[in-house]
């Protein structure tokens, strides 16, 4: 027999339980470290100080598209010289990483390139399997051979094998750029002086329809974030009970530009866990208790046998008093 004191306790470790296994779903991902910020300070041997701006620097920006639509009949080129349409990449349940970039950039682009590859590399989806990856050129003159190279690098280093038929690049004419970059708020220029594109440093995560759902920016991506945005993006669909859990407890933080814990779903979910958890338990002691004694079922069968014969040696005699 189960004694008063004995179930309290339990109760109490139950409840405890409940809560450590909500903050354990909920930070499954951890916050990481934040997400590489633009430089501002420019080290010297008297210490750092900071950067001038650059100039033009103002037409370099993202004002972002959310929930709006990228235009999916745009014709481009692929690595094979093959003529495509952004809605050959779309398919339902996939989400799409979107970047742009030029393949005669020798600084940003490629290290844009090298942080969306590491992204690539340490998350756990892939692209070809769980999403679609796809990098269009900024620049009309890169050619299907630059892009074709440039493709090829980044695989090699990738490590997973499955992405050859996920990650595409593509190139085209300057109306199919416009049209691309216009739609998701991807504001840069052509410096004349350098020879050079001045551009931001984003990518883009877009649901299986083609609207935008996620913007992330810098030169290093927190794969926590990465992974989540990529969720976020895919709207729910064809992702697993735990990531479901992570959608809820998670919320982006644009003014930090990266995702954050959501206080109050933690501990609505730690909740729900502890009264399920708590009713489980009271079930398994209800249930215990009633197999450790069975005298109280015997004695009520018992009861209702007596009963029943009561009744049948009484109808007789009602019969006769009629």
């Amino acid at each position: 027999m189960t004694t008063p004191l004995h179930s309290n306790r339990t109760l109490r470790s139950t409840a405890l339980a409940g809560v450590a296994v909500a903050l354990a779903l909920c930070g499954a991902v951890g916050l990481g470290a934040p997400v590489a910020a633009a430089q501002e300070w420019l080290p010297t041997e008297g210490g750092a100080r900071a950067s001038r701006p650059a100039p033009g620097l103002e037409r370099i920006q993202v004002n972002e598209q959310l929930d709006q639509a990228l235009p999916l009949d745009l014709a481009f080129r692929d690595h094979t010289g093959r003529t495509v349409h952004l809605r050959d990449y779309f398919e339902a349940g996939k989400p799409v990483l979107l970047s742009f970039a030029y393949h005669t950039c020798p600084t940003l682009c490629s290290m844009v390139l090298d942080a969306t590859s590491r992204g690539i590399q340490q998350a756990e989806w892939t692209p070809g399997v769980e999403y679609t990856a796809v990098t269009i050129s900024i620049d009309p003159d890169d050619t299907v051979e630059q892009a074709a190279r440039k493709r090829a690098e980044l695989l090699a280093t990738l490590g997973k094998p499955e992405a050859e038929r996920g990650w595409h690049f593509l190139v085209g004419d300057q109306d199919a750029i416009d049209a691309a970059t216009e739609a998701a708020g991807y504001r840069y220029f052509y410096n004349a002086n350098q020879d050079q594109y001045a551009h931001p440093a984003a990518i883009m995560f877009l649901t299986p329809e083609g609207r935008f759902a996620r913007y992330l920016y810098g030169l290093e991506f927190n794969p926590a974030d990465f992974r989540l945005a990529l969720l976020e993006a895919s709207e729910g669909r064809s992702i697993s009970t735990t990531e479901h859990f992570l959608l809820y407890c998670y919320a982006y933080d644009a003014s930090a530009n990266t995702y954050t814990v959501m206080a109050m779903n933690v501990m609505k979910l730690g909740g729900l866990i502890t009264v399920f958890l708590l009713g489980g338990f009271l079930t398994f002691f209800w249930r215990r208790e009633r197999r450790r004694d069975p005298s109280g079922s015997a004695r009520s069968e018992d009861q209702d046998s007596k009963s029943v014969r009561v009744a049948l040696d009484a109808q007789p005699n009602q019969v006769r008093t009629s």
